[in-house]
């Protein structure tokens, strides 16, 4: 998996199916509140239980090692999901459920990943064929596994398993489930349908903007205001698997060697940054070489960028603020000797910090703190600052497709404004003549462009050369190596006092 750089401080809201948000809900909740469109229901998640209309994965005599026991799995999480629950914590819940082998955990999360990319078209293909809305969730949750795994993922030359196979296993699934036996004929006849008419269904869905695009409508539309050139590419690029990119420790080998060392295990790979490695394909963190030993570290090539830009020496006193999983603070600690504070809020989160740094041999001090608040702040200024401050993640959608569903229009000013206080608050903890990098994983200019002009504004920064707004790329035949995710970044430094 590549490091989880969603910094949204707030919790999942409950979309539900997107044929059905009905139930709208007006309060906020503590912390920040992060729905699909305004339709959402206030009450929202934060743990792996299941919501009370999601029953447990409870399959009756079907093989572990099937396709329709990892239907039925990714079923489940994808219920999970439309109810509110974001995807890795509704993978976690389904896999104690079911102590699932690991190569069928790795073809349930495969499935539920392609369908949370694919849930406008499927949710609409559904709508024509079934004649209500089918019940329980797990029901409808499996239709759109199903019929995701027929059409297959953008990019994908072939689709992953045989029609004839998927339709199969999908009414074993339903069989083997208490929850749908009920209805494993309107399984067959459904797939079956799509499968006699799938160009002419096809063509009537993609007529409808959220079946087209996969993203809620207000998404569509914000992308269009936001990039009117660009728009179609962001989305498009929203849609596709993201690489697998390693950050090579330079402090523990050299690029070119860790290059010869994945070739003398048969793993393809070229490299994209001074320090980037992007795999052909994908695999396991476990299975890649001289991961656990601390050589290389999973991270997207525009977040390998955040470190350099600061500029660390020797001997500086460095703040790492919203610092978890770690993946930034690591590449600090490779450039240069310095004293380093990581600094989260998220008291789960920080093991994540202590886990990395254990594996790449490093140090920092890992504290749990409210960056937009002092109570953690010893006095003493830093000379550098990295603020990779809480957003909507809208660039890294590649990454966590849930969080289209799981997001409301409104959410990029509250997180904005969040991390305005955050940063001004940080900006009184950095020395005259240093630096402070603020970084967010957002293509929303509220988000970003506006944000880092408005601190101007307010402190009198002076604002450096750095990259700005990065949108989502996929690779191009004349830009094979430029494939990254959407982030921004703004340097900014203190005047020296008079």
């Amino acid at each position: 998996m590549q490091e989880n750089t969603r910094k949204t401080l707030g919790k999942p809201q409950k979309p539900a199916r997107p044929d059905a948000r009905k139930n709208a809900g007006s309060g906020v909740s503590s912390g920040v509140r992060s729905g699909s469109g305004s339709n959402t229901s206030p009450n929202v998640r934060t743990d792996a239980r299941p919501p009370a209309t999601v029953p447990e994965f409870q399959p009756v005599d079907i093989k572990p090692d099937s396709l329709a026991f990892c239907l039925v799995g990714a079923a489940q999480a994808v219920s999970y999901v439309l109810e509110g629950t974001a995807l890795p914590m509704a993978l976690s819940r389904v896999f104690t459920q079911t102590n699932a082998l690991p190569q069928a955990r790795g073809a349930i999360q495969d499935i539920a990943y392609r369908t949370m990319r694919q849930v406008g078209r499927v949710d609409a293909l559904i709508k024509i064929m079934a004649s209500k809305t089918p019940e329980p969730a797990l029901l409808y949750s499996l239709l759109c596994c199903s019929l995701t795994l027929l059409i297959g993922n953008e990019g994908e030359e072939q689709p992953a398993y045989e029609e004839f196979v998927v339709v199969d296993q999908a009414v074993t699934a339903a069989t083997s489930s208490p929850h749908m036996v009920f209805a494993k004929g309107m399984v067959n006849a459904v797939l079956r349908r799509y499968l006699r008419e799938k160009d002419e269904l096809l063509k009537l869905v993609m007529k409808q903007p959220a079946a087209t695009w996969n993203y809620p409508q207000w998404w569509v539309d914000q992308c269009k205001a936001a990039y009117p050139q660009d728009w179609q590419a962001i989305l498009t690029a929203g849609n596709h698997a993201p690489p697998m990119t390693l950050r090579v420790n330079r402090r523990a080998t050299t690029v070119a060697a860790y290059l010869e060392l994945l070739a003398s295990k048969q793993i393809a790979a070229s490299q994209i940054g001074p320090s980037a490695i992007r795999l052909v394909r994908p695999m396991p963190v476990q299975h890649i070489p001289g991961f656990e030993e601390g050589m290389a570290s999973v991270q997207d090539a525009a977040a390998q960028l955040a470190a350099p830009l600061l500029d660390v020496q020797d001997g500086m006193r460095v703040l790492d603020a919203c610092a978890a999983p770690g993946g930034k603070t690591g590449h600090l600690l490779e450039l240069a000797d310095i004293e380093l504070l990581a600094l989260d809020s998220d008291p789960a989160r920080l093991q994540r910090i202590h886990d990395n740094l254990a594996r790449l041999k490093l140090f920092a001090t890992v504290k749990e703190g409210d960056a937009s608040r002092t109570g953690w702040w010893d006095t003493k200024p830093y000379d550098r600052i990295l603020a990779d401050v809480p957003c909507t993640a809208s660039g890294v959608v590649r990454r966590h497709p849930d969080s289209r569903w799981l997001r409301r229009k409104t959410d990029a000013a509250q997180l904005a404004a969040l991390s305005a206080r955050i940063l001004d608050n940080l900006w009184r903890m950095l020395k005259p003549g240093g630096k402070m990098l603020m970084v967010t994983c957002s293509i929303w200019p509220l988000e970003s462009e506006a944000q880092a002009a408005a601190f101007v504004t307010r402190h009198g920064a002076i604002r450096l050369d750095a990259p700005g707004q990065m949108l989502p790329v996929l690779p191009t035949a004349s830009a094979a190596n430029n494939e990254h995710d959407g982030l921004f970044y703004a340097l900014f430094q203190k005047p020296l006092q008079n």
